[in-house]
């Protein structure tokens, strides 16, 4: 394959000075997205297993089919926001596939607030739906909701 001509200089200490920051941003952005996907913390996490239930990503993952990707929406809404508790906003949304056709998930997050909705949370649902209309997807709700 050819190379695309460039001016940019990988070894110049401008280069190296950015390329330094942006790695330290790409991994501030993981450290933050696996925090994110712990849900409500170790020992709300722990209540749901010890009822014998699975958490909202591994729910998903069981209805998708094998080896196909689920590319997962909004995963920092409210981020930052309700004293840091409500990551992913208390759900979780994404496009997977089942049965070889592309749907739509919408699963609650019971770690988080018992699944109950926060203001963020009606708006990235609505998100959600908006993207599966527009896309012709079928929406898949997993509910697990204390209200």
């Amino acid at each position: 394959m050819d190379r695309l001509p460039t001016r940019i200089d990988r070894g110049s200490d401008d280069f190296q000075s950015r390329r330094e920051k942006n790695v330290a941003l790409a991994e501030q952005l993981r450290d933050r997205l696996d925090s994110v996907k712990e849900g409500g913390g170790g020992k709300y996490v722990e209540r749901h297993r010890e009822r014998g239930k699975s958490l909202p990503r591994e729910r998903i993952s069981e209805i998708c089919d094998a080896g196909t990707p689920f590319l997962e929406l909004s995963t920092l809404a409210a981020n930052g926001l309700y004293d840091g508790r409500a990551h992913s906003a208390g759900i979780v949304t994404g496009i997977g596939v089942v049965h070889g056709k592309e749907c739509m998930f919408v699963a609650n997050d019971a770690t988080v607030k018992a699944g109950s909705y926060y203001p963020m949370t009606v708006k990235k649902h609505i998100r959600a739906q908006e993207i599966a209309e527009e896309n012709n997807l079928p929406c898949i709700y997993l509910v697990d909701s204390g209200g």
